[in-house]
């Protein structure tokens, strides 16, 4: 999965089921990461009476073709959406939705400045509690939630727009694939733009900083280490975005889909990264963390290691957590 989907992973429970979700290929996903016929939308302004030359044009419904070919009519100012685990680009859009993304009992915390008094809806999507908010539009990511029957079901319910599994393992795409659905598609724009000058700022302050010194991003949950892949999740901002230099583990790990990929102990001990940036599912009297092997790493040695618990955003993709992960990065490395 591309990052996201950082991003919920709040403790380990959470986070066993996020392993599923990113290493699957969420997309984060993502996946993490993060359910898209005709549709049910409200029909069209009537056109038997033209308007008065002073009065507004009122604004019409559209067809849009989603990332599986379907054409589906999305209102003209849709008002409760549900896009389940996709909420990031809402956010960066300025869109609440009427529900959002959980799994047990854990949400996307990072989000909760903007959705702190939102509803909670299932990360399966079930019909009836899909229904049960009434939605006017619902916006899916990946393909596999409406495989089978499934896209003719939501359908039934509200019109439903699938991004796709090529768009949404890119976070990129995914937010202009949902700013095309609203209507939004100068403020997803913007919002990229303003992301890269805010990379670009942060990639030369780095540089002043620690020149060309590499840095890693691990995951502990379950008492195993994950390393995040070098174009995917995280790694895309650190090393895509920030220019930080991969250890060669890294490199030699990323040939997986997964955006984060287990390390053995073995495996670990040869992690010669400079920094580490330690997102711990398992709490701070976890026995990995005491083992020799951690103790040896060079960052852990040195004091190079910024720790970071699971419901911040570095499990997650999308322009607010991929933002607030380059604030994290500044903070630790460039004060």
């Amino acid at each position: 999965m591309k990052q996201q989907k950082s991003k919920k992973i709040a403790l380990a429970a959470v986070g066993i089921l996020a392993i599923s979700t990113i290493l699957g290929a969420c997309g984060n996903d993502n996946n993490n990461n993060a359910a898209s016929s005709p549709s049910a939308s409200a029909p069209a302004a009537s056109t038997s009476a033209a308007p008065s030359a002073s009065a507004p044009a009122a604004a019409a419904d559209r067809t849009v073709t989603d990332g599986l070919g379907h054409e589906v009519t999305v209102p003209a100012n849709p008002q409760r959406v549900i896009a389940s685990y996709l909420e990031d680009n809402l956010v960066a859009l300025g869109v609440t939705p009427v529900a959002q993304w959980s799994v047990s009992n854990g949400i996307q915390d990072y989000l909760q400045g903007s959705l702190k008094d939102v509803p909670t809806i299932s990360y399966d999507l079930p019909y009836e509690e899909v229904a049960s908010f009434t939605p006017d539009l619902i916006i899916v990511g990946s393909a596999t939630t409406v495989e089978g029957d499934k896209y003719d079901s939501y359908s039934k319910i509200a019109p439903t727009y699938v991004v796709g599994d090529e768009a949404n393992n890119n976070w990129r795409d995914s937010l202009l694939a949902v700013g095309k659905v609203l209507g939004k598609d100068a403020e997803a724009q913007k919002a990229l733009d303003d992301y890269d000058a805010k990379a670009k700022d942060a990639k030369e302050k780095l540089q002043a900083a620690v020149g060309g010194q590499s840095a890693a991003a691990l995951w502990l949950v379950g008492k195993s280490f994950f390393l995040v892949g070098q174009d995917l999740s995280a790694g895309a901002v650190l090393y895509g975005d920030l220019g930080l230099t991969p250890p060669s583990l890294v490199a030699e790990l990323s040939s997986s889909a997964a955006s984060w990929n287990a390390v053995s102990l073995e495996k670990l001990a040869t992690l010669d990264a400079d920094h580490l940036f330690l997102i711990n599912s398992d709490g701070e009297a976890s026995e990995e963390l005491k083992s020799a092997i951690w103790q040896n790493l060079p960052a852990v040695k040195n004091g190079h290691v910024y720790e970071f618990a699971a419901n911040t955003s570095w499990l997650y993709s999308g322009p607010i957590a991929n933002g607030q992960i380059i604030d994290n990065v500044l903070d630790s490395l460039a004060k």
